[in-house]
């Protein structure tokens, strides 16, 4: 099951409401909140991370704390036949967040961090020679306007 296919239910979508309030909440504090058997909560829960529904469980820490409070895009365009080299390549570079493929002109998009302006030109140039990316623009973000989010999503379906 691919998280393309996987069908949430209200209770799927009760639990995970619940976890956007509060992502540390413990399994059987999630059950008692929500009048839910432990065991169902720990099924549902298990059923979602193994289809790939969730992301992966982390302790993610805000980029700035760890000194770099400048946050970029960068569009990258590449020789599609170095496309595995290409995205290796950006794996092994640390300031960088994520990286995704849309459709399009861009060929990817990379979300990256660095210290300050000229870290942000660093970084920019350890992309742009990575093996097949032949042109890079970089955008800097000046504000998050609207963070990454689920919770509107989950009470919309």
């Amino acid at each position: 099951m691919t998280p393309e296919t996987y069908h949430l239910d209200e209770t799927d979508k009760r639990i995970l409401l619940a976890m956007d309030e509060d992502p540390r909440i413990p399994t059987m504090m999630l059950a008692q909140r929500l009048g839910l058997a432990r065991g169902t909560v720990q099924t549902r829960l298990e059923r979602l991370a193994s289809s790939g529904a969730l992301r992966p469980n982390s302790s993610r820490i805000k980029p700035a704390s760890l000194g770099r409070g400048v946050s970029a895009v960068v569009s990258a365009e590449l020789d599609q036949a170095h496309l595995n080299e290409a995205i290796d390549a950006l794996r092994r570079i640390p300031e960088v967040l994520e990286c995704v493929a849309p459709a399009g002109d861009t060929d990817l998009l990379i979300r990256v961090v660095a210290r300050d302006p000229d870290d942000l030109y660093r970084v920019s140039e350890e992309i742009r020679l990575c093996p097949g990316i032949t042109r890079t623009s970089t955008s800097m973000i000046l504000r998050d306007v609207i963070p990454y989010r689920t919770t509107e999503l989950l009470k919309s379906v």
